[in-house]
């Protein structure tokens, strides 16, 4: 079973989530050859005050 995990910042909407993870979820089905119902797709919305990048949180830039 695998499973996908997406970090991103807060902003997406829900539609576009539904179509990730259906869009996601057809591409590993077919890549890896496995049932559609084995997949599972997590996503973590993670706020710009808690990620860094560069030295510096996202946040501050």
């Amino acid at each position: 079973m695998p499973t996908l995990q997406l970090d991103m910042h807060p902003g997406r909407t829900l539609e576009q989530k539904r179509e990730f993870v259906r869009e996601v979820t057809r591409v590993a089905s077919e890549t890896l050859n496995c049932p559609i119902d084995s997949v599972d797709v997590v996503i973590r919305e993670v706020p710009r005050e808690h990620w860094g990048k560069g030295g510096q949180l996202v946040s501050d830039r």
